[in-house]
């Protein structure tokens, strides 16, 4: 028996653990398994998924190989975003191109269980904003309520915020911009999503009770911020306000937020020397602590996002390793 079978045993059996780290059966959620999508180098090569079952341990899937190349615009596939719809479908979009030269737009598909794909379609943004520079890191949330789904990115219009010293480096001055869809296929016009006052890339989303948290990279270079800050509100459309002090070290990026059993994961990439991914724990979102040397994650793991899925999923990704683990 190799070891896909094994973990596959397991798993039918209701007893998989990736690592010593196991939520004690009282705290854990029913189905509680996690998903990671991340990229490698620079996204030329798609999409990656890991799977966990206790926010620690981080398994790569399908051999740690891709499972969707990148066709559209600057055919790259950075910052991957994943969130599934109340109809059970999984919607994902990620950056396409470094420039809007490249692509001012951002990557879009869907799948039913993260294995097949809808064709890619680049969603164009910000032509409302002829001077835009970029299209980066998009991520997604869904207003149940609403039935409406946000997304938002980093961007930087040429002259927009011109007050600002010490921005960051080649210039660049982002804010947070979004549109709203219901079906994506017709999009709002983009708007301004979140201006603090500085520059912010990065920005995700998560739903505590009744408020809505928005963690996001102070981007300011000179004196050097680098870290991660959050803002909350009382609906997804927002305003985000009560910005926070920063709750974690520099020169870090890539949140993304994640509540196993009473505990808070804001996982992060630290990209400066010495490179490598963590993550900050809290359980009430104010005190942190940094857990990165208990984390085990798939060498080169890049930016993504972290969702829970259900214990269907979770099976038929394992039942595909252990088809391609025999092949």
């Amino acid at each position: 028996m190799n070891k896909y079978s094994i973990i596959l045993f397991t798993l039918l059996l209701g007893a998989f653990t990736l690592s010593s780290h196991a939520t004690p059966k009282a705290e854990k959620e029913e189905n509680s398994w996690y998903l990671f999508t991340s990229f490698r180098d620079n996204g030329q090569d798609g999409l990656h998924l890991s799977l966990s079952n206790d926010g620690y341990g981080w398994t790569p899937l399908n051999g740690d190989k891709s499972y969707l190349k990148p066709t559209v615009g600057g055919k790259l596939m950075r910052d991957p975003a994943i969130a599934r719809g109340p109809d059970g479908v999984f919607h994902m979009v990620w950056t396409s191109g470094w420039t809007a030269k490249e692509a001012k737009m951002f990557g879009y598909a869907s799948s039913t269980n993260l294995i097949d794909w809808s064709p890619q379609k680049g969603i164009s943004v910000m032509q409302n904003e002829p001077k835009a520079r970029n299209i980066w890191a998009p991520e997604l949330f869904c207003d149940s309520k609403e039935k409406l789904w946000y997304i938002f990115w980093s961007t930087t219009v040429t002259g927009k915020f011109p007050d600002e010293t010490g921005v960051s480096e080649d210039q660049y001055n982002h804010r947070a911009y979004y549109v709203t869809t219901r079906d994506f296929e017709t999009f709002s016009e983009s708007k301004l999503y979140f201006d603090p006052g500085f520059n912010i890339i990065d920005a995700t989303m998560a739903q505590d009770g009744e408020r809505y948290l928005l963690v996001f990279k102070d981007e300011r270079l000179n004196p050097v911020k680098k870290n991660l800050r959050m803002a909350t509100a009382q609906s997804p459309a927002g305003p985000f306000t009560d910005v926070s002090e920063p709750f974690t070290l520099s020169w870090v990026e890539g949140p993304s937020l994640l509540k196993v059993g009473d505990t808070w994961f804001c996982y992060f990439d630290h990209y400066a020397s010495p490179h490598y991914y963590g993550a900050v724990r809290s359980k009430d979102l104010k005190n942190w602590e940094d857990c990165s040397k208990e984390m085990k994650f798939p060498a080169g793991h890049r930016h993504g996002t972290v969702i829970q899925i259900d214990s269907t999923i979770a099976k038929g990704l394992l039942e595909q390793q252990k088809e391609n683990d025999t092949q």
